[in-house]
């Protein structure tokens, strides 16, 4: 992992697309600093999944810039970002070592790699169960390993405690913090906010297809009043704080 990379390592800048007549993105913009954990919030249907689809070129309509370390989103810097979003994609028929080894194989990466991402998230005992026979929160653990083959810089994942029980919400908060600290950037959506206000540096409220705030956590809201003041920000019927 990069550590001496540029300080914003993932910008979003005038985002902007609709699904038939429905505006999901106005002009989103959004600044991740490289070294720190950053969570994207929103209601549901916000477009926090669309955000993070364009980040990672699988939705080409709409309009706006994306880049990376500085660099118009491409092919060849996607390299850059490992992503766990809309579920995990796992082939059910395979052991956790499997469904890794062939994402390996397609980044060119070895097995001491698959080795090393398994014992990360703590599966690499689990040689023979199935992929269909894992536990929602099993399925969590093996889709964050595949997100972090070949150490990218940038880690987006998408409601990551999804299914972990309090141990695993714990050991995650762990392992990204300690990402960070080595020089990695993370990008998270999660609708747990008393979780995000553990874990999290900066966060971007989503609301009606614009960052409604962008910037440190502690600006946002003091300690214990992260809930309330997203709530405010986000209903209508209340009004922004």
């Amino acid at each position: 992992m990069n550590t001496t990379l540029k300080p914003v390592a993932l910008s979003c800048d005038d985002l902007r697309i609709s699904f038939g007549q429905r505006t999901v993105l106005d002009g989103f913009s959004m600044h991740v600093k490289t070294g720190r954990v950053h969570a994207l919030l929103g209601r549901n249907g916000a477009g926090k999944s669309t955000c993070f689809r364009i980040i990672l070129g699988l939705e080409d309509r709409g309009a706006g810039t994306v880049e990376i370390f500085g660099e118009k989103l491409s092919q060849d810097n996607l390299i850059n970002i490992g992503a766990s979003i809309n579920g995990p994609a796992l082939y059910s028929h395979l052991s956790a070592r499997d469904n890794v080894r062939i994402h390996a194989k397609l980044l060119g990466l070895g097995l001491d790699e698959v080795d090393h991402v398994l014992g990360m998230v703590g599966l690499d005992d689990e040689d023979k169960k199935k992929a269909r026979n894992f536990s929602t929160g099993m399925k969590a653990r093996l889709a964050l390993a595949i997100a972090m083959l070949g150490s990218p810089p940038v880690l987006i994942l998408d409601e990551p405690q999804n299914g972990l029980d309090p141990q695993g919400i714990v050991d995650l908060r762990g392992f990204l913090r300690s990402w960070t600290a080595q020089g990695g950037t993370v990008l998270v959506s999660s609708h747990q906010l008393g979780e995000v206000a553990r874990l999290t540096d900066d966060i971007t409220v989503l609301v009606d297809g614009r960052a409604q705030y962008s910037g440190p956590l502690e600006d946002f809201a003091a300690p214990g009043q992260l809930e309330e003041e997203f709530l405010r920000m986000t209903n209508p019927q209340v009004g922004h704080p």
